[in-house]
């Protein structure tokens, strides 16, 4: 295999609008969304058609297949420096659950949050 074995994720919400804005207020994007059918997508902004790593996302809203939950998996959020997201997950709505934690010096730091739709996300970055 030659490319990250994820390539892409949802993340469950109740409220599509509020889930929006927190995520567009804790990590400055735009999340374009869409309906098809019974399911709203909001998508995540992606480098798409460029060698860039990592996987993109989007938020998704369909009442009978899509339960947010704070104990499944969890995906982490890259970030510069990760104490810029951490500054407005509260005022935002969401939870910081585990603060800025030390993973090891070759690898990162990393936090854990809770968004406005009870999902359990992280954060990470190198410094």
């Amino acid at each position: 295999m030659k490319a990250n074995m994820v390539s892409w994720f949802e993340i469950p919400v109740v409220d599509m609008d509020r889930a929006k804005t927190f995520y567009e207020k804790v990590f400055d994007i735009k999340i374009r969304i869409e309906q098809f059918g019974d399911t709203i997508m909001g998508w995540f902004p992606g480098l798409e058609n460029t060698d860039a790593p990592g996987a993109s996302g989007a938020l998704v809203y369909n009442k009978d297949f899509y339960k947010p939950s704070a104990n499944g998996t969890l995906v982490y959020f890259s970030s510069p420096e990760i104490t810029y997201e951490l500054s407005k997950v509260e005022e935002a709505g969401g939870v910081t659950l585990n603060e800025k934690t030390l993973i090891s010096d070759d690898i990162g730091y990393m936090a854990v949050i809770l968004d406005t739709e009870g999902n359990r996300i992280a954060l990470y970055s190198k410094e």
